[in-house]
């Protein structure tokens, strides 16, 4: 029976209820020791009637074996796996120990796990329950945590147990379990009184008598309402003292100290067999290791008729963590050195390591040797975390300095794929201090460094530090790093010092971005300002001859290489494409650690191909994904392209918000590529909404904002929305300006939409429609076209040509519309008024032009219509799921909505509209 806990169960039953009803949700019960956690546990596994339940508990001395507790929660469900997509299958059977594939990925093995749970809670629900989840292995915890932030519709409820001086569990609710109120603390004393004492049946043994008011009080007060200890505490009085005739000790004891007695008391063997177990949960070791010793079975026995220790299963586990510390405690560091030798003899792989390493004085290179193995296992299976623990210990005990400086050097890199930057940046700075006079390995950590600081630091810094080396690799690193901070200098510079490596894909790449900012930067020099110059011949054959083998690539990162060199060239729409498969990639191909990163571009590309919710969902998803990672620069990549989404949609104060939040990142880290974007959604959300004079500032901001906060890309990709700005607050020779400089970028561009851009500026600064309607015939990218026909609709009413204006901007409205622009919407809704014609839309839409669905994809969330788009490319259910780090059952829950919003019930059906809205529109389609 549980005292004083109404509120707590309360919240349980919540969480076990929207579960049921197919709302998953995840609790962490946080609290001291003894305090009732495992109890509420206890209960929340009792209250899920039909559901299953699927139970592990973190213990410290498998704290450093990855996935151990993985192993112990999925066991019973492994029979499961097949319904999981092949990738997601592989990895979680990998882990588990059972074949599969090591995809090293650990987005996508955590993915398995949370499919797998929904594959366990399909029937009738699922209670998972994880206690002492502060001891629970890095790599499960990792995956545990994924799961619990991403529960969605599945029928799963997640309650995790941690200590209260434990750190933050981020992203799942907390609630504070604290010590029971007086009078639920009474009425625990008066059943503690009556209640056998553990591994006896004397009620005597209890309490020992009945406890007085007066002495009930203080031990409240004395314990805080802690029930163990007041449970403990009231077994070793003595009948004087809880009849208040004696005093109470001073002070009480509490924590190990409960149970420090009661160990002492212990018979030796079973004292040796007690340590044993509190260095390795396993039996058949505890049993084997105490032979060894001397012990033999009688000492378990012994042990567990004290009520101290209990066997399940395969396990020896301890009533409660506390009395497994008294243990430790209790023992001498060389007892538990030799327990550890003795064990070590007994076991392998892993726990041998493990053991041998606990019981080694001073440095010794084959157990650092062991360690090593161990963290290459584990880091194999996505176990990033726990490889950086076994790395990091092999270190110490790794004789030699530069060895220890390279398994330093691996921890650093095991830390960062595991989501650790601060314990990797300690990390390096160790193996730093041990390298010495290797160059090579001196090379390959302040690259590391010089990532580290590109990803969650400065990117200045980065640039200093990265372009010391002189590797391809390494002045491609550097480039980066100054394309993130804008630096044009540094950029011209690495392309100057690549041109001397051997021709190739990455060489010409390098070569002809520098190329194409050195005519810019020598203008420029002095001025700070980002307008960039005509790329001369050099610079567009080689970007051209980069591109050419684009059928050669096949990883994520030459694509966003690719995708580079044709924003270069100034064609947005094919650079948009291309870091789509950069995103494509990177999804099948186990890119550990950078998926977020590439999200960083496949947002822009959808964003900029006018797949505004598509975008929305990338961006979601990223955020979501730099922050369990730790990249606080790609926190604030999608952070910056949420609050253009944000603008777009007329969301003044979200977009606000969010601009705000990623420049308080970008600023003082000098990431101007960030910082550039997330000052171009100011701008839009004034153009949006008709302040051409504020938007006007905002982009002259742009042009002339330094290295740290600018970035020439930014410059260009908004030039076309400056010139309207511009146009718009009447100062045409900015936008006059603005089109030789645009001119100039978009010389080289070939694309059908490049050219369309440009035909429109050329429009609004020289008078005229024909540039509009040449711009109308190019278009590719529906909302482009559709801001062109808002303008050529502009034009036409202003020359008291209504008639001419209102299909355009009746098309433009409706376009708007779908897209979600309602700042634009407005605008062209109001333009049509004036030019004589009732706008009432397919679906209706008032003079604010709020939401107007149309009849297709535009009533579906973000996450739907990627479902939708994947569909429409072929892929299952489960192919889809394994995209998207999703369970296949999530996946269909989705479909199962997007129907009979559509009115549709076939995936043909659906695929049929996706294609449709992403059909490329023509200057008829716009009349």
């Amino acid at each position: 029976m549980l005292f004083g806990r109404s509120a707590e169960i309360a919240a349980i039953e919540d969480v076990i209820g929207r579960a049921r009803g197919g709302a998953g949700a995840a609790l962490v019960l946080r609290g001291e020791a003894g305090v009732g956690k495992t109890a509420l546990l206890d209960l929340a596994a009792s209250r899920g009637g039909d559901m299953r339940v699927l139970r592990t508990t973190g213990v410290e001395p498998e704290s450093d074996l990855a996935f151990a507790a993985l192993h112990q929660l999925l066991r019973p469900v492994v029979g499961l796996l097949d319904a999981l997509p092949e990738p997601q299958r592989d990895a979680v059977r990998g882990v588990l120990g059972l074949g599969g594939g090591a995809s090293g990925d650990r987005f996508l093995l955590a993915a398995g796990v949370l499919s797998l749970l929904a594959e366990a809670g399909a029937e009738s629900g699922l209670v998972c329950v994880v206690d002492d989840f502060q001891w629970v292995d890095r790599a499960s915890a990792d995956a545990l945590l994924f799961a619990a932030r991403r529960l969605g519709p599945e029928r799963i409820a997640m309650l995790l147990a941690v200590r209260a001086d434990a750190p933050p569990v981020k992203g799942v609710p907390s609630l504070p379990v604290t010590g029971l109120p007086e009078p639920a603390a009474t009425e625990l004393l008066d059943a503690t009184a009556l209640r056998p004492a553990p591994g006896t049946w004397d009620t005597a043994a209890g309490a020992g008598g009945t406890i007085v008011p007066g002495v009930k009080r203080a031990l409240v007060a004395l314990t805080g309402g802690n029930p163990l200890a007041l449970r403990e505490t009231v077994r070793r009085l003595g009948p004087g003292q809880l009849a208040g005739r004696e005093p109470l000790p001073d002070p009480l004891p509490g924590g190990t100290h409960l149970f420090g007695e009661q160990v002492a008391a212990l018979p030796g063997d079973a004292r040796l067999v007690a340590l044993l177990a509190s260095v390795e949960g396993d039996l058949g070791l505890v049993l084997r290791a105490a032979g060894r010793m001397g012990a033999g079975r009688d000492a378990l026995h012994e042990l567990e008729a004290t009520g101290l220790a209990r066997i399940e299963g395969t396990s020896v586990r301890f009533r409660h963590p506390l009395i497994r510390s008294a243990v430790h405690e209790a023992a001498t560091p060389a007892d538990r050195r030799e327990a550890h030798r003795v064990l070590a003899g007994e076991a392998d792989g892993d726990r041998r390591a493990w053991h041998l390493a606990a019981a080694t004085l001073g440095q010794d290179e084959a157990v650092a040797a062991a360690l090593a193995e161990t963290a290459a296992r584990a880091r194999d299976r996505g176990g990033y975390g726990d490889a950086a623990t076994a790395l990091s210990r092999a270190a110490e005990l790794t004789p030699d300095p530069a060895t220890r400086a390279a398994r330093l050097k691996d921890a650093a890199v095991a830390a960062w794929l595991g989501g650790r930057p601060g314990q990797a940046e300690s990390l390096l700075a160790e193996a730093r201090e041990h390298a010495g006079g290797d160059a090579v390995l001196g090379m390959e950590l302040a690259q590391l460094r010089g990532r580290f600081e590109l990803n969650s630091g400065s990117a200045t810094e980065a640039v200093r530090i990265l372009a010391a080396g002189d590797s391809l690799d390494m002045l491609a690193d550097a480039a980066e790093a100054a394309s993130y901070a804008g630096d044009i200098a540094a950029i011209v510079e690495i392309g100057r010092r690549a041109a001397t490596h051997p021709e190739g894909f990455l060489r010409d790449v390098l070569t002809g971005i520098g190329l194409t900012l050195s005519a810019g930067h020598a203008q420029d020099q002095g001025e700070h300002t980002h307008e960039p110059a005509h790329p001369h011949g050099a610079a567009h054959a080689l970007l051209r001859r980069a591109l050419a083998r684009t059928g050669e690539l096949t990883d994520a990162a030459g694509f966003l290489w690719a995708t580079a060199a044709a924003s270069y060239l100034g064609e947005a729409d094919l650079s948009a494409e291309l870091a789509a498969r950069a995103g494509r990639v990177a999804r099948v191909s186990g890119m550990v650690g950078q998926l977020p990163v590439v999200l960083e571009f496949v947002a822009t590309a959808e964003r900029v191909a006018g797949r505004l919710a598509e975008s929305q969902a990338v961006s979601e998803e990223g955020l979501e994904l730099a922050r369990e990672a730790g990249y606080s620069n790609t926190v604030a990549a999608h952070l910056a392209n949420l609050a253009v989404l944000a603008a777009l949609r007329g969301e003044e104060d979200e977009c606000r918000r969010l601009a705000q939040e990623a420049l308080a990142i970008a600023l003082p880290h000098r990431v101007g590529l960030r910082a550039g974007v997330a000052a171009y959604a100011l701008a839009m959300l004034d153009l949006g909404t008709g302040r051409f004079a504020a938007a006007h500032d905002r982009f002259a901001a742009i042009v002339t904002a330094g290295p740290g906060a600018g970035h020439p890309t930014v410059v260009w990709r908004s030039t076309p929305d400056r010139i309207e700005a511009a146009v718009g607050a009447g100062d045409l020779e900015a936008a006059g300006a603005a089109l030789e400089a645009y001119e100039r970028w978009s010389a080289h561009a070939a694309t059908a939409e490049s050219r369309a851009l440009l035909a429109r500026c050329r429009a609004q600064v020289t008078g005229g429609h024909e540039g509009f309607e040449e711009a109308l015939r190019l278009h590719a990218n529906p909302y482009e076209a559709a801001r062109t026909a808002l303008l050529l609709g502009e034009r036409l009413r202003r020359a008291h040509r209504p008639g001419e204006a209102r299909p355009h901007l009746r098309a433009a409205l409706e376009t708007f519309q779908r897209s979600g622009a309602h700042p634009w919407a407005r605008r062209a809704h109001g333009e049509l008024r004036a030019a004589g014609e009732g706008w009432t839309g397919q679906s209706g839409t008032d003079e604010n032009s709020g939401p107007a669905p149309g009849p297709e994809l535009d009533v579906l969330t973000p996450q739907e219509l990627r479902i939708a788009g994947l569909v429409a490319d072929g892929l299952s259910s489960k192919e889809i799921a394994a995209q998207l780090f999703l369970s296949p059952r999530t996946v269909e829950y989705h479909l199962y909505k997007i129907y009979p919003k559509l009115g549709i019930g076939t995936r043909t059906e659906l695929a049929r509209l996706v294609v449709l809205r992403k059909a490329p529109v023509t200057g008829q389609d716009m009349l």
